[in-house]
């Protein structure tokens, strides 16, 4: 298994619990998470991250994620996250990893699909 694999696994953990702990697994205490890339701002820190999870989301999510490409550095997710009943979304993650396999910063891109006859 690899870094963004185990990271990954970590982060569907964490996504299912919403435990602290299992949050504070995934990122350093001066992470950056960015849940859109053209956000003006990331929520930035341990402290921050931990409590964004906590906010309510549209449903149960059902994630079909897997690892695109990684370094040592970097990892790429794609997939994409079903909201049954509200949405789904295509993803890609950018995760930047500190050294011991937690995010540094974390970017979220994600799209929604065409309506019909676009």
């Amino acid at each position: 298994m690899t870094c963004t694999n185990d990271w990954l696994a970590g982060y569907l953990k964490a996504w299912e619990t919403k435990a602290e702990d299992d949050v504070r697994a995934l990122f350093t205490d001066d992470a950056e998470y960015w849940f859109r890339p053209n956000d003006p701002e990331p929520v930035r820190g341990i402290d921050a991250i931990v409590e964004a999870w906590q906010e309510p989301e549209p449903g149960v999510p059902v994630p079909r994620l897997a690892v695109l490409i990684e370094n040592e550095r970097l990892g790429i997710i794609k997939g994409s996250v079903d909201y049954p009943g509200h949405e789904t979304y295509t993803n890609l993650w950018e995760v930047w990893f500190a050294p011991d396999g937690r995010a540094l910063r974390f970017v979220e891109w994600y799209m929604t699909p065409r309506a019909a006859g676009s």
